[in-house]
């Protein structure tokens, strides 16, 4: 009987996780490590005065990616967490008093979009027929398939190029759609990952697809319920858990990785490491002695990073009953301030909002008679705006009391019971996010796919990568997508047997 090789996953994330539990079903002896006190990376949870928040990703958009990843270890999703499907999906909501219900099905949008621009009715049919061709080649065959060389790339060239993957994402919506705020509702979608739907790839607009097939869920318990599902699911299947234990060193010999080292003093040699990491931290820091480290460190520096966010969680004595869980609220401007985001120099005066508000689905998330929200605004990366958040995150916060208070929510700041803030600093102190970056690398078409981070290291042969930072990209359907392409890579590799990974292309 053969020894299962050892493997190491850096990270509790989505990412970390979703890997961790696909090496584990597929015979590795794996050790998940994660320096906070909780596993869930970017989801954390926070529980305060009676309210749960869940720190960050709260939109789960396709539920089959789960399902498989339970179904792979032999086992269902719905025996661990149940999944609660929204609806409206989003409601967006303009400051001349317009809104739009962003729903799943064809005659709702339609029909709203009949009542704002008639002739743009036959202009969405024919963006969503491009948008679900871009969803079958970006998402469904090249979503969890690695790209390792330049010439994987040129194989999938001539569709992306058909397909004007070349473009924005805004501009390729502007061709089929003529209102200015029905263009915003169907481009927004690229702030959910990091990028500025001006310059992002049009092959993004494949989430409106995705999101129409598969709708918008929500588990109950949070988010958090989701990521504890994950983990319980890695133990079930006798991977080993550390909790609150940075790494601080991963050590090489012959040109391999070799050992982890942590925080505590833990030591530790495994056959293989992957990180779900940040790329940047990981190769500063934790490889910061190599020269792989170093010349890779100055390499991804001089890359593009996306915006940060700043998000402020609160809880409130009070019921909104007509606020949607999820609201997007577009402020004055929309290419102008979206541009301040990603150019900075300094803090946009304005701001639009993504408003969530999960008691919406599950009132057990707060207090009875109480509401649960966290407010997100997109904000300049530390290198992009000076900012010393120190100082000015309470004032903005303040700010974002103001105008939620006078507009959307009537009387939350009499009714506040606790409030809690996160910042772009925290990104850079929390997270090890590079220059507080909250998605890793724009994702513009140059820092695409194989121009990615690779989910394998080129030099490092045992040296994997999953996350936001490697391909696909950020959001939970990139990350979980990503797991899958960097499993299947392991898997080969050390060749071992799982039917349900992809190969390389």
């Amino acid at each position: 009987m053969s020894i299962a090789p050892k493997a190491a996953v850096i990270g509790g994330g989505f990412g970390g996780l979703a890997l961790a539990c696909r090496l584990q079903t597929a015979g590795f002896d794996t050790t998940l490590i994660e320096g906070r006190d909780k596993l869930g990376g970017r989801a954390y949870v926070y529980e305060m005065d009676g309210f749960t928040f869940d720190a960050g990703p709260t939109v789960v958009t396709d539920p089959s990616a789960l399902q498989e990843l339970f179904a792979d270890a032999g086992r269902k999703l719905e025996d661990y967490v149940e999944l609660i499907e929204v609806d409206p999906l989003y409601r967006l909501h303009w400051e001349d008093g317009y809104t739009f219900d962003y729903n799943k099905e064809s005659e709702r949008l339609e029909e709203q979009i009949r009542a704002k621009n008639p002739k743009d009715v036959e202009g969405y049919r024919r963006f969503y027929k491009y948008s679900e061709a871009v969803f079958e080649e970006g998402y469904l065959k090249l979503g969890a398939v690695p790209f390792l060389n330049f010439w994987s790339m040129v194989r999938a060239a001539p569709q992306l190029a058909t397909l004007q993957a070349f473009r924005s994402v805004y501009g390729r919506v502007a061709d089929f759609i003529e209102d200015e705020q029905l263009r915003q509702a169907f481009s927004f979608h690229t702030l959910l990952v990091g990028g500025d739907p001006h310059k992002t790839s049009s092959i993004y607009a494949l989430i409106h697809a995705l999101e129409r097939k598969w709708g918008v869920w929500f588990p109950r318990g949070g988010t958090g319920a989701l990521i504890q599902a994950m983990g319980r699911l890695f133990s079930d299947l006798g991977g080993t858990i550390i909790l609150d234990d940075p790494v601080t060193e991963i050590g090489m010999a012959a040109d391999r990785v070799r050992t982890i080292k942590t925080r505590s003093g833990y030591t530790a040699s495994f056959d293989t490491i992957a990180s779900n990491a940040d790329i940047v931290h990981t190769y500063e820091k934790l490889l910061g002695r190599t020269p792989r480290g170093k010349s890779m460190t100055k390499s991804l520096k001089s890359k593009r990073y996306s915006n940060s966010l700043f998000v402020t969680y609160f809880g409130v004595k009070k019921q909104f009953p007509e606020i949607a869980h999820h609201s997007i609220l577009f402020g004055p401007r929309y290419r102008e301030l979206i541009k301040e985001i990603f150019n900075g120099p300094t803090l946009p005066d304005d701001f639009s909002l993504y408003l969530h508000r999960p008691t919406a689905t599950d009132p057990a998330l707060a207090p009875e008679g109480c509401d649960g929200f966290y407010a997100l605004s997109p904000v300049p990366n530390l290198d992009k705006a000076k900012i010393d958040w120190s100082v000015t995150g309470l004032e903005y916060r303040d700010k974002i009391f103001d105008y939620l208070d006078a507009r959307y929510l009537p009387g939350l700041k009499e009714n506040l019971v606790t409030s809690h803030i996160f910042t772009p600093a925290d990104f850079e102190t929390k997270l090890n996010a590079h220059v507080g970056s909250a998605f890793s690398i724009e994702p513009i078409l140059t820092q695409s796919a194989y121009f990615r981070l690779h989910n394998r290291d080129d030099e490092i042969e045992n040296l994997y990568f999953v996350g936001a930072g490697t391909h696909p990209g950020a959001g939970i359907p990139g990350v979980v997508g990503s797991a899958k392409a960097t499993a299947g890579l392991m898997i080969d590799d050390f060749g071992l047997a799982s039917p349900a990974t992809e190969k390389a292309v």
